[in-house]
């Protein structure tokens, strides 16, 4: 696992693999960064806003990114050359006299002096991603290039490092399926209701400041204090959202912008998976086909058809009885309303080792269905089983607290029940997952309207056409909405993320000629996945 892959949009991978990249995130230290490097003052030549000035020219203390003992983390960046400081950021933005939080972020500095470009900032997606632990892995993505920035990497407010929030869930994310019928949908009602009331509980104060906008207004504030006149920006996933976002708040502020595995703002809401049905069947087919190709390993069925009918059968099991895998402590009972929730995490990459994740988690699902006695799990799937289901050891709730602080969601749980039948025609599998009501439907109202795209933009926007998360059509949305943008397409992949991470030396090119010229390519590109 790099340690920079994006949190992508919620449930983005296996769900080892995605358990693995939360686990790196809620394992990090929640304290300030250490400050024993001299200060650093901020350069006058920075644009700032008056009333923020102080959080502006506020003076970083650069030191060891270590935490403690235990903090593996903090020593590889050491060890890499990255330094650590906490910025200080309004808590809440109209009142900037008042209530302080820190936000924590790492760079990584330039090396080749002479020829410096700039900072370049990073988000990794989710939302409610880290992205201090990413600069080694950016450096490397951006070869020669690399070596002309400051890669700077943040958790944002209230995430990882930054100043906390626990909501103290009993699960690890809030994305389940409904099930087969509307007692599994009430269940989820409940569910739900209680996340939303844990949060409020945790700390209710701050749950009407966690927002893509005052991520941004935080992001314009570490700009100042790095003393950066612009700032380019390296998103993924969510972290697209981020970035359009700035962009149309501070325009004139950023330089060159890179978007991989675009939203387009009209598709992030609180219901953030609906629309993605079609796409995620798409890719599951693929993978069925992959595994079919391997029926010795995996004893699903030997063509396309008869992988998806065991698909099929496992899930409808789950939702008579549920399943028992796993022995000991990690012994689990997987219903219909988590089964579905593993395959859609396991779609989302079609690299081998993501499709082999997969293919060993629904063989240990399809033994169970044929009522063969459990035996021991992966630890990879036992650890993402027990995130998933018993939660994790850190914080919980914050990715739902920044969706459900950007917009408002329908609060009638009958119009979800009635959207959820409505789709079971034509999504008998997805369609429940993506129209299940969330936490967002018992959250207060959010305090500003969601950010629309009134400014252009000159970004290069990187999709693959496969992409079972944020969709391509979104990708193609977001490129209609900003004319100066550019299209970086990746044919015949279903991958969500691309850049130093898929392996695809034409978008790696692409993406970073770009960084290393700031010209966009005169035209849209398009490359081809690559033979394995």
């Amino acid at each position: 696992m790099r340690s920079h892959e994006p949190v992508a949009h919620p449930v983005a991978h296996s769900i080892a693999h995605s358990v693995a990249r939360r686990a790196c995130a809620v394992s990090l230290a929640l304290a300030a960064c250490l400050t024993a490097s001299p200060a650093v003052a901020a350069s006058p030549a920075a644009p700032t806003d008056a009333p923020l000035d102080r959080y502006h020219r506020q003076q970083l203390s650069w030191g060891s990114c270590v935490k403690g003992p235990d903090d593996t983390t903090g020593r590889d960046l050491d060890q890499a050359g990255v330094r650590c400081a906490d910025v200080s950021v309004p808590l809440d933005y109209a009142d900037p006299g008042g209530r302080t939080i820190t936000v924590a972020v790492s760079r990584l500095k330039a090396t080749d002096t002479r020829h410096r470009i700039g900072s370049i900032l990073l988000n990794n997606g989710g939302p409610g991603g880290p992205s201090v632990q990413s600069p080694p892995d950016v450096r490397k993505a951006m070869k020669e290039v690399g070596a002309r920035y400051d890669i700077v990497g943040f958790d944002p407010r209230f995430v990882g490092r930054s100043t906390p929030l626990d909501c103290g869930w009993p699960v690890g994310f809030a994305w389940f399926s409904a099930g087969a019928g509307r007692a599994g949908f009430d269940r989820q009602v409940a569910l739900q209701k209680d996340l939303a009331d844990k949060c409020r509980a945790a700390d209710a104060s701050v749950l009407p400041h966690i927002s893509t906008r005052n991520t941004a207004r935080d992001m314009d504030v570490i700009r100042g204090a790095l003393g950066e006149r612009k700032i380019s920006y390296l998103g993924y996933s969510y972290g697209t959202y981020l970035g359009t976002v700035y962009t149309q708040m501070f325009p004139g502020r950023y330089d060159r912008v890179v978007l991989d595995g675009a939203v387009a703002p009209g598709d992030y809401r609180p219901r953030l998976l609906k629309g993605s049905e079609r796409e995620n069947e798409k890719a599951l087919s693929d993978w069925a086909a992959w595994a079919a190709e391997r029926h010795d390993t995996y004893r699903l069925g030997r063509t396309r058809a008869e992988v998806l009918a065991t698909v099929d059968r496992v899930v409808a099991a789950s939702a008579r009885t549920p399943l028992t895998i796993g022995v000991g402590a990690d012994t689990f009972r997987i219903d219909d309303t988590q089964a579905p929730v593993l395959l859609f995490t396991g779609v989302a990459d079609d690299t081998d080792p993501a499709r082999a994740s997969l293919g060993d988690q629904l063989s240990v699902l399809n033994r169970a269905a044929e009522g063969a006695a459990p035996t021991a799990l992966s630890p990879e799937f036992a650890a993402g089983l027990r995130y998933l289901l018993r939660g994790g050891d850190g914080p919980s709730g914050v990715q739902n607290a920044i969706i459900c602080g950007d917009g408002a969601a329908p609060r009638d749980p009958e119009l979800y029940w009635r959207d959820i039948e409505h789709s079971r025609a034509a999504h008998p599998l997805f369609g429940p997952l993506t129209n299940n009501i969330g936490p967002c439907a018992f959250w207060d109202r959010p305090r500003e309207e969601p950010t629309r795209v009134r400014h252009d933009a000159p970004a290069l926007i990187v999709a693959a056409t496969g992409d079972p998360r944020t969709t391509y059509r979104s990708s193609v949305e977001l490129h209609r909405l900003l004319p100066s943008s550019r299209l970086l397409t990746l044919k015949g992949a279903n991958r969500h993320a691309l850049f130093g991470l898929y392996g695809n030396t034409c978008v790696d090119d692409e993406v970073n000629t770009y960084l290393a010229t700031g010209k966009l390519p005169a035209k849209d590109r398009t490359c081809v996945k690559q033979p394995g």
